[in-house]
């Protein structure tokens, strides 16, 4: 990875992570103390991140970090679930490549270990949501269309839009782990399906999927009226 994309990622999850407050001004010669980088590479990551959403101009000099709205959040995760759906269409008009299989089906048996815990920890819902990105990697990188990967790759660039992006929230609000039992649940039948080459079927369990992410979205909103504290990366988002 050259310094470039280094530094994009570094500034990036900095701001995921809730690390700068939305309103913030980002300096080049800020960012670069903070990173111990040149200016060249956190100008450009600048340019990047504008374009991702993720920050916008003030003024004449540098950057804020931006906020967003409930809506909008939803937004994102409703286009991963029709590109995803379409991956997923795909990979079972496809079939199934032996190697894959089995790599699915390892990614199945991981989540299968985690939901059988009783009482879910911070290292589960890591573990959870590292499974879960390789599976959604793996069918999106079989579909064997690059057009839709590389928009599934930019859609998952904005904030909560990626396939574990809210999954922290359940550990941080101590959410039960039915959702992600649920959500375990769709990834056996999304197997399933692309075993058995049922592609409208493949199509309908990846959209639906997304939905648990939906759900998670809607948790963390019931527990802010509640008065609960909320994961410091959604304080990006209006009203959080």
């Amino acid at each position: 990875m050259n310094i470039h994309s280094t530094v994009l990622m570094q500034m990036r999850d900095l701001i995921l992570r809730g690390e700068f407050a939305p309103g913030m001004r980002l300096t080049e010669k800020f960012l670069a103390e903070r990173l111990d980088a040149s200016r060249t590479p956190v100008r450009a990551a600048l340019v990047s991140l504008e374009q991702e959403g993720l920050v916008e101009p003030k003024d004449t000099v540098g950057y804020v970090v931006r906020q967003f709205t409930v809506q909008e959040v939803a937004d994102v995760i409703s286009v991963r679930a029709h590109l995803e759906g379409m991956a997923a269409r795909l990979v079972a008009e496809h079939g199934l490549s032996r190697q894959l299989a089995r790599d699915m089906q390892a990614c199945l048996d991981e989540g299968d270990s985690v939901v059988a815990v009783t009482s879910l920890q911070v290292d589960d819902y890591a573990r959870y949501a590292a499974m879960n990105d390789r599976f959604h990697d793996l069918f999106v990188e079989a579909c064997g269309n690059r057009a839709l990967q590389r928009a599934i790759a930019l859609n998952n660039k904005l904030p909560f839009a990626a396939a574990s992006a809210l999954l922290p929230i359940q550990g941080a609000l101590a959410l039960d782990r039915d959702s992600m039992m649920y959500a375990h649940r769709q990834h056996h039948m999304l197997f399933d399906a692309l075993a058995r080459g049922e592609s409208a079927r493949a199509q309908a369990l990846a959209t639906e999927h997304t939905e648990t992410a939906r759900h998670n979205l809607q948790k963390a909103l019931e527990h802010r009226d509640e008065g609960a504290p909320v994961p410091q990366a959604l304080r990006l988002v209006v009203g959080m």
